[in-house]
C-alpha cells in the first residue's frame, strides 16, 4: 500500500466528491446541507454558472459530442466488429448535460432483480422516496411523483410532439399497442410522449438543478473545475484523498468517486483496486483484488432509418418525443426489454429526399456483459471499453424482434404516409439473418453504461461495493454513480442515477 498524503488528519478534512455529474452534483448539494460537513467537489470539465451554460450544452436539441463537452471515448470493435463513440459529458452536470433529457425511471422489476441477488435496501418501495425527492412535476399521481424537487420534469403531451412523432404514436395505437400517459406510473407498457427534464428548450442538468447559485455559495462547499484525478491515495489501507494528474495531492476525510461508469472504474484501477492479474501486468501495486470493470453493461441501439417526404414531415422538434416500451417474446414476467423511440436525430444528408427520421430500437435488458480495462497507468490515456454488444444469442433474437416491430410501425398509417423509403435496414432486407447482419454492421449505443463497480450482498464474489457504494475492504472510499448498479436498468439511466445519489446521500 502506498502513502501519498502526509500528516493525515481526517477530522479537519472535507468529504471529497470526484465528478460533478448526475450523481456527484447531487451528493455535493445534499451532503453540504449539513453545515458541519465540509464538501469538496472536483470536476474534470468546466463549471459554468447555473444560468451561464453555452448554447451547445444548454440546447436540448444537441447531444453527446455535438455539445463540444465530451471525453472522446471510443469503444473496442468487440462482437459487433466496429467501434462506437461512447459519449460521456465532460462538464459540470456530467452526462446529464449532454444526454437526451428523457426523465424515465427504472422499472420495479429492475429493483426486484437486484433484490433477488441479495442486495438489501434497493426495492422499488425503498427507492421511490428518492425519485420523488429529485422531481418537480405536475404530472401523475401524488403518491408516485414529487412536486418540489430540484429537477423540473415536464410530461410532453400530444400537442408538444412533432408531426412525425404524433404519426408514430398513432401508428402504434393502430397496431394495437396501448396508450401510456405516465411512463413513471404503475403501468408503463405501451406508447406515449416522454417525460423530459427540459424547460423552454433548455436541458436542465444537475449542475443547474442541484448546484444552484445559492448552493454554490455555501461556505462549507468548495467547487474546483478543470481538475483531472489520477488515483486515490491511501494510508494504512484507508483512502486518504486523491492525487491529481499534475501530481498534486488532495487530502480528504472520505473519497466518493462519482466519475461515471467509465471514469470511476478507471480511477479505481489506477489506484490498485481491481483484478490483481491485470493490475500486476501494468505494474500497479494491488490495494484490493476486486472485480472492477468485469460486468460492464449498456443498451445496444439500432437505427431503423427512413427517408421522409419533405412536404409532409413538418417541423422537427422536439428531436426526441415519444416511445414504445414493450416486452419481447423472451422477456421475463413484468419485464419490458424493448424501446422504440421516434427521433429526428438523423444525418439528413444520407437521405435522398434531404430529410429523414429514425425509429431507434434498444434492447434495454441485455444479457451480454462487457469489460472496462486500462490501456496504461496514464490518467490521460482513455480506458479500453469493450461493450460486447449482442454477444449473447438471446440478445440478437430480442433486438431482431424490436427491429421487426419498428419496421411494422413504419409501414402503418399514418406514419407510412410520411415515408418515401426505408434506408436501414433497407427494403431488400427481410430475413432475420439479414436483419441481424444489418444490426451488427450499424449498431450503436444508447449511452447508458453501468455496472463496472457493482453493489452486491456480502457473499457476492462479483460485487465491488456494498449497498451504499462503500468499496469492499477499503475504508474511506465509496463509489456513487451508475458504476454501482448490479446490472443495467430497463430505462434511460439518468433519473435512476440521480435517485441513487439521493438514496445514498440521506444514509451517509
Amino acid at each position: 500500500m502506498n502513502n501519498d498524503t502526509p500528516q493525515y488528519d481526517p477530522a479537519s478534512l472535507p468529504t471529497l466528491v470526484v465528478g460533478g455529474g448526475s450523481a456527484g452534483a447531487v451528493l455535493a448539494a445534499r451532503l453540504s446541507e449539513d453545515p458541519a460537513r465540509r464538501v469538496l467537489l472536483l470536476e474534470a470539465g468546466p463549471a459554468y454558472e447555473p444560468d451561464g451554460y453555452p448554447e451547445e450544452v444548454a440546447s436540448s436539441s444537441l447531444l453527446g459530442g455535438y455539445t463540444g463537452h465530451d471525453w472522446g471515448y471510443l469503444s473496442e470493435p468487440g462482437h459487433i466488429g466496429h467501434p462506437v463513440a461512447a459519449y460521456r459529458g465532460k462538464v459540470l452536470g456530467g452526462s446529464s448535460a449532454v444526454n437526451g433529457s428523457v426523465a424515465v425511471r427504472a422499472l420495479p422489476s429492475d429493483f426486484a432483480r437486484w433484490s433477488e441477488r441479495g442486495l438489501k435496501g434497493w426495492s422499488y418501495e425503498e427507492i421511490l422516496p428518492a425519485f420523488k425527492a429529485l422531481e418537480s412535476t405536475t404530472a401523475g399521481r401524488d403518491d408516485l411523483h414529487g412536486r418540489t424537487g430540484p429537477l423540473p420534469v415536464a410530461q410532453l403531451t400530444r400537442d408538444d410532439l412533432s408531426t412525425m412523432e404524433r404519426a408514430f404514436v398513432d401508428a402504434a395505437l393502430a397496431d394495437g399497442i396501448r396508450p401510456v400517459d405516465d411512463f413513471n406510473g404503475t403501468d408503463p407498457e405501451g406508447v406515449g410522449p416522454y417525460p423530459m427534464n427540459v424547460k423552454d428548450g433548455v436541458r436542465i442538468n444537475t449542475g443547474m438543478a442541484y448546484l444552484t447559485a445559492e448552493v454554490r455559495a455555501r461556505p462549507n462547499l468548495t467547487l474546483r473545475a478543470d481538475v483531472l484525478v489520477d488515483r486515490v491515495t491511501f494510508e494504512n489501507g484507508r483512502a486518504t484523498g486523491v492525487l491529481l494528474a499534475d501530481g498534486t495531492p488532495v487530502p480528504a476525510a472520505e473519497v466518493v468517486l462519482s466519475a461515471g461508469a467509465y471514469g470511476s472504474a478507471a480511477i479505481l484501477l489506477r489506484s490498485g483496486i481491481g483484478p490483481a492479474e491485470d493490475l500486476g501486468a501494468l505494474g500497479i501495486p494491488v490495494v484490493a483484488d476486486l472485480p472492477v470493470g468485469l460486468r460492464l453493461q449498456d443498451h445496444p441501439f439500432y437505427y431503423n432509418a427512413y427517408a421522409a417526404d419533405p412536404d409532409r414531415i413538418g417541423e422537427q422538434t422536439p428531436v426526441i418525443g415519444a416511445k414504445v416500451w414493450t416486452a419481447s417474446s423472451e422477456a421475463a414476467e413484468d419485464e419490458l426489454d424493448l424501446h422504440i423511440t421516434a427521433t429526428h436525430l438523423f444525418d439528413h444528408s444520407t437521405s435522398p429526399t434531404g430529410v429523414g427520421f429514425v425509429l431507434a430500437v434498444a434492447l434495454v435488458h441485455p444479457a451480454s456483459q462487457g469489460t472496462l480495462t486500462l490501456n496504461s497507468r496514464d490518467p490521460l490515456d482513455p480506458p479500453r471499453i469493450d461493450l460486447n454488444f449482442l454477444a449473447e444469442p438471446g440478445d440478437r433474437r430480442r433486438l431482431t424482434e424490436g427491429v421487426k416491430l419498428a419496421r411494422r410501425l413504419g409501414a402503418t398509417p399514418p406514419l407510412a404516409g410520411l415515408v418515401k423509403g426505408e434506408l436501414n435496414p433497407g427494403p431488400q432486407v427481410w430475413s432475420d439473418a439479414d436483419i441481424e447482419a444489418s444490426m451488427l454492421a450499424t449498431l450503436d449505443t444508447y449511452h447508458h453504461p453501468t455496472s463496472t463497480a457493482p453493489m452486491g450482498a456480502d457473499d457476492d464474489p462479483t460485487a465491488v461495493t456494498d449497498r451504499l457504494g462503500a468499496v469492499r475492504g477499503v475504508p474511506g472510499l465509496r463509489v456513487v454513480d451508475a458504476s454501482i448498479f448490479p446490472d443495467v436498468p430497463s430505462a434511460a439511466t439518468n433519473l435512476t442515477v440521480i435517485a441513487a445519489a439521493e438514496h445514498i446521500a440521506r444514509q451517509i
